[in-house]
């Protein structure tokens, strides 16, 4: 069963990667100018944000499993959408249903790998989760590019439609229900929607919670900057077209190791911040030294480094809240941490972009704002408000 969730997590972020390398392009062949094709890429991310939330207020009403099967078939309907696109905007209305509805899918998954593992296996089990993550990051762009090559675009968009409708079915019929949860989903159907709205200040009041939403926008934050002034930078220093690609693999490649190797027990047996902090110096480390290399060895080098902090963040930002979120907070809980993912790749790819377009000095801003991040981060996690301290006391009854 826990083999069956990573699957799904991988298929759920496999509708996200896949379509990277066509949707500027088709935009473009549509007719789109410069900002309508940046607006093309973003909305997705902006309208991701919105799902993520609902997608959290639902599963603590109906169900983790509800929620994905329900999102899984719409967002597969939505993808056929895209087969009847004739104007940029009619493009951009699509790719904002199409985040809104994919939006619903991530916070599910994570959700139902996180009951299946014992609490003191949850580090590990998110380890395992970001490997899926990783795979879909590095199988995604490619499966899409090789579709488009050879039957062309709406191939890509028919394939993963019917990818998210079989494993719709498949999820109807193999994952399990709980009678635990039918009876405290129960309970929380009846509270009014004020009340339900009151339910979500613990999490803003959870310091362990808030790292971790942190942490999610800094690991995001950075890759939207990477992905904005690596292609660039690798163009002014007039390196193989196929460069940006592979360095971007390359971290991808050493994250999974980090992930499935049996370091992984480490998620398990350091504590959780801990790690969160150690990543986060080597990602910053890492962007600053990707601002003065200019040798394409180096430049290898210093992603296979990054991959390492993205390899110690992701498992460890998942843990936080899942050893430190009450089980029925736990949607609401994940819905809130993916939509910090989805804020986090549009102010860094979009907010940075903004104030240069000089490669390297985007990344030297990135990692400056992370630095300042880190260590607000630090302050928060160490100097304990008493209302946090009452918070950590409820989530742990």
């Amino acid at each position: 069963m826990r083999a069956l969730i990573y699957l799904i997590i991988l298929v759920s972020f496999l509708d996200t990667f896949v379509q990277l390398p066509i949707i500027g392009p088709y935009a473009k062949s549509l007719g789109a100018g410069s900002l309508a094709i940046g607006l093309t890429i973003g909305m997705y991310s902006l309208s991701n944000i919105a799902g993520n939330v609902v997608a959290g207020q639902w599963i603590d009403r109906i169900g983790a499993r509800v929620v994905l099967i329900i999102g899984m078939a719409i967002t597969a309907a939505v993808l056929l959408l895209y087969l009847t696109v004739n104007t940029p905007e009619h493009l951009i209305a699509v790719r904002f249903l199409h985040g809104l509805t994919g939006g619903l899918l991530t916070p599910c998954a994570f959700t139902l790998a996180s009951s299946r593992a014992s609490m003191n296996r949850q580090g590990r089990a998110m380890a395992l989760s970001g490997a899926s993550v990783g795979l879909a990051a590095i199988i995604g762009p490619a499966l899409g590019g090789i579709l488009k090559a050879k039957w062309g675009v709406d191939a890509v968009f028919i394939v993963t439609s019917a990818l998210l409708a079989v494993f719709s079915i498949i999820a109807w019929t193999m994952l399990p229900k709980k009678q635990a949860e039918q009876t405290e989903r129960t309970r929380v159907e009846r509270q009014s929607w004020s009340e339900t709205i009151k339910a979500w200040k613990p999490l803003l009041g959870n310091r362990h919670a808030v790292t971790a939403y942190a942490g999610a926008f800094a690991l995001l934050f950075a890759m939207g900057v990477l992905t904005f002034a690596l292609p660039l930078k690798t163009d002014e220093l007039q390196l193989p077209a196929q460069s940006a690609g592979m360095l971007l693999s390359t971290f991808g490649l050493v994250a999974i190791l980090v992930f499935v190797l049996p370091s992984n027990r480490m998620f398990d047996r350091l504590p959780p911040f801990r790690l969160l902090m150690i990543g986060l110096v080597i990602v910053i480390a890492s962007l600053l030294s990707l601002s003065i290399v200019s040798s394409l060895g180096g430049l290898y080098f210093i992603m296979a480094v990054y991959g390492i902090g993205y390899g110690l963040i992701f498992p460890s930002t998942s843990a936080l809240l899942v050893k430190h979120v009450r089980q029925e907070d736990r949607g609401k809980a994940f819905g809130l941490f993916y939509a910090f993912f989805s804020l986090g790749v549009v102010a860094g790819s979009s907010a940075v972009g903004a104030l240069t377009a000089d490669p390297d000095t985007a990344l030297a801003i990135a990692s400056g704002t992370l630095t300042v991040l880190s260590g607000l981060l630090f302050i928060l996690y160490k100097i304990i408000p008493s209302k946090a301290k009452l918070s950590e006391r409820e989530a742990k009854l």
